[in-house]
């Protein structure tokens, strides 16, 4: 039953005890599991945690699940050594309190991959930098020696470039920037052509780099008031209310909205998971989507520079995305009636980590949802409302927002937001460079790309699907087209597993589609994947980000579906050679012709920055659809209340101008029957034009066909 009593503000589902077998880790299991390693002699004073996953049970397992049942959970726990860089794998089983499985971590053997860096490695990184007499050399000899103590050290992923020095070590790479002065913005002082390449395990520099004597950029990068000016004063308050509380229901994880049944999940490496996804259809539960999410996004840099040339962050994979999620603030982040649900994550010691309010879920108006205007009628409208449920990660100096839409059509919409801080470096301004923009007088900003990828576990009425590529197609003059009006469209059967890229010109879309129901007329239910058909990964194919982010070459995969096949670019992407994730799950080209099947979809920015993108980046936004394509069998959305006849506060609050007693509302009503402040309101534009007041409203309404007004 909805809750009536939330009509304003926010509430709150904390971390507690699971209920069902894909509820977050709750920290009291993830301290358990913890114990069990130490229990059973695994742990040290140098182990280290850069990952705690949950394990999901089978499918079976959790389609079976009824409440009171076992809840098999398992946790995955990666524990690096930090005095030899041996990372180990343990599964431990919380249901029979032991650990279920070990294995070690090849990242001394090619292709390599090391896991996630740990925080604590970033103020190592930090403290090695600054000791090293090469790296003080470098900034003496730009003049920067009042910097040595104050400078910022920025310890990034170092990609793959398989040189000897670095193959099978735990490395990373840092950059500098300058401070001013405490809360100075570092991103505006980047120290042009000056890189360390470090050896975490033992604590040492492996090189340091020092090609050029551009001068550093000191121009302001602070964004606050002092810098800003004083706020506006024209924007006024925008409030949202719902009196009688939100239209969707929560119990645990478990999430009802408009027709909508789905759980609420949360890890530290993927961030926000919706499982179980299920659509009402008059007293049938029809599911959609069994789990999505985005576990991974690359971006790489088009710029050449020693400073920039080997960067392209995996902020899933060499990160992880939901341990660097935000804790959500009311008015803020999220406007509206709110719903948060707290974040599970963990330290660099495996114990638990809660992030309050990481994940905001709300309710939006979004605008027409259908209308018609009959002639001789007044409009036929319904509006459009979506439930929003979203978090966002800040990874360095870029914030990304992740965001889930429910439509009352039964569309879902998968979204990703950039904001944040544009990375740059110094340069002579005025100069007109090939990879890089300048966004202030000598601060450039390189060209580079934000390419996300969702894993889309979909089951259209089941896990017996299949999938078609849809293209416009013209249809050359001639029998089949006479008069040369005619165009078609043409379908092609994906029988094995491969990426296939869009076709914006073609009009190109992957329907999905159902083996075992048809449709009142006959046909497959389906859903259909619209792309935006942005460019896709711009690397030369050769090069080695092209082999480690192979899932960015193409906008979608379809893959059979494997419960271990969950990261598109691999497990370890951080330091991996290549040709993980992806390419590894189509390399047996199995049928996906029917059965479970799973797909993957790039989309994001090809971003050249810009100087509006200067000093904090205003969002952009970029997105797919999932469009129900025959799975209903007609319009879900006629039964829509019309929310102009409760109230006055509506628009015209009867459909018919030939009912004899018509309900006027506020916004189309004029003369005696107005309230005084409409009346007020009518008096001023009437002084603005006298000939308003005078002429009378017509008995009925004027035809609007083919009007525009």
């Amino acid at each position: 039953m909805a809750d009536v009593t939330h009509t304003h503000g926010k509430r709150v589902s904390h971390l507690t005890e699971p209920t069902h077998p894909l509820d977050q880790l709750a920290p009291s299991e993830i301290e358990r599991g913890r114990a069990i390693l130490e229990r059973e002699g695994k742990l040290s004073e140098t182990s280290r945690f850069p990952s705690v996953m949950p394990v999901e049970p089978p499918k079976d397992v959790v389609r079976a699940f009824t409440p009171g049942n076992d809840l098999h959970r398992r946790i995955e726990y990666i524990v690096l050594d930090t005095a030899t860089g041996i990372s180990v794998e343990y599964i431990v089983n919380l249901s029979e309190d032991a650990i279920e499985r070990e294995r070690r971590v090849d990242s001394d053997v090619h292709p390599y991959g090391q896991p996630t860096y740990l925080f604590e490695e970033f103020e190592q990184a930090d403290q090695i930098v600054r000791s090293c007499p090469e790296w003080q050399a470098a900034m003496r000899r730009r003049g920067l020696e009042d910097h040595l103590d104050t400078a910022f050290i920025g310890p990034l992923a170092p990609g793959f470039f398989a040189r000897d020095d670095e193959q099978g070590r735990r490395v990373i790479r840092s950059v500098t920037f300058l401070k001013e002065f405490e809360t100075d913005s570092h991103w505006a002082h980047p120290v042009e052509g000056l890189l360390v390449t470090l050896d975490l395990t033992k604590g040492e520099v492996i090189r340091v780099e020092d090609d050029s004597d551009t001068p550093t950029h000191m121009g302001s990068g602070n964004y606050g008031p002092d810098v800003a000016g004083p706020d506006r004063e024209s924007i006024k308050p925008i409030e949202i209310t719902q009196p009688e509380g939100p239209s969707f229901t929560v119990e645990g994880s478990k999430v009802e909205w408009e027709g909508f049944s789905f759980r609420v999940g949360f890890n530290a490496r993927e961030g926000l998971v919706l499982s179980q996804l299920t659509v009402k259809d008059g007293d049938e539960e029809r599911p959609i989507m069994y789990r999505g999410s985005v576990p991974e996004m690359v971006v790489p840099y088009g710029d050449t520079s020693i400073n920039r040339y080997w960067i392209s962050y995996f902020d899933a994979g060499e990160y992880y995305l939901g341990k660097n999620a935000n804790s959500l603030a009311l008015g803020c982040d999220c406007l509206g009636v709110i719903h948060y649900f707290d974040g599970s994550s963990h330290d660099d010691h495996g114990r638990p980590v809660t992030i309050p309010q990481a994940v905001c879920m709300h309710e939006e108006d979004y605008s027409i949802l259908w209308k018609h205007t009959e002639l001789g009628h007044q409009p036929d409208v319904r509006r459009q409302r979506r439930l929003v449920i979203s978090y966002f990660a800040t990874v360095g100096n870029y914030d990304y927002g992740f965001y889930w839409y429910l439509y009352l059509d039964g569309t879902i919409e998968v979204e990703a937001k950039a904001t944040g801080i544009v990375y740059n470096g110094s340069g002579i301004p005025g100069e007109i460079e090939p990879h890089r923009s300048e966004i202030a007088p000598g601060l450039f900003s390189p060209v580079h790309q934000h390419l996300f990828c969702a894993r889309l576990d979909l089951e259209i009425d089941g896990a017996d699907n299949y999938v078609d590529e849809v293209d416009l197609a013209q249809v050359p003059m001639g029998e089949a087209n006479p008069y040369g009006n005619a165009f078609t469209w043409t379908k092609t059967r994906i029988e094995t597993e491969q990426g296939r890229t869009a076709d914006n010109l073609k009009g190109r879309t992957w329907h999905i589609g159902s083996n075992s129901r048809r449709n009142h007329i006959g046909k497959p239910t389906e859903y259909q994947l619209i792309s935006e058909g942005l460019p896709t990964l711009l690397a030369d194919p050769h090069s080695f980000v092209a082999a480690r982010a192979a899932f960015a070459s193409k906008h979608t995969w379809v893959t059979k579906y494997h419960e271990e096949e969950l990261w598109p670019a691999g497990r370890y992407p951080n330091q991996h050679a290549g040709g993980g994730g992806l390419p590894e799950y189509i390399a047996d080209a199995e049928s996906v012709d029917g059965g479970d099947i799973v797909l993957w979809h790039t989309f994001g920015p090809t971003h050249i920055p810009r100087p509006e993108d200067w000093p904090i980046m205003p969002v952009d936004a970029y997105h797919f659809w999932l469009k129900p394509y025959g799975f209903f069998d007609r319009n879900p959305a006629l039964n829509v209340p019309d929310w102009s006849t409760r109230g006055a506060g509506g628009c015209c609050e009867s459909n018919s101008p030939s009912d004899a007693d018509v309900a006027v509302s506020p916004c189309c009503s004029s003369g005696a029957d107005a309230p005084a402040e409409v009346e007020s309101m009518e008096a001023q534009h009437a002084g603005a034009n006298p000939s308003a007041a005078s002429a009378p409203p017509p008995e009925t309404p004027l035809p609007r066909f083919g009007v525009r007004s």
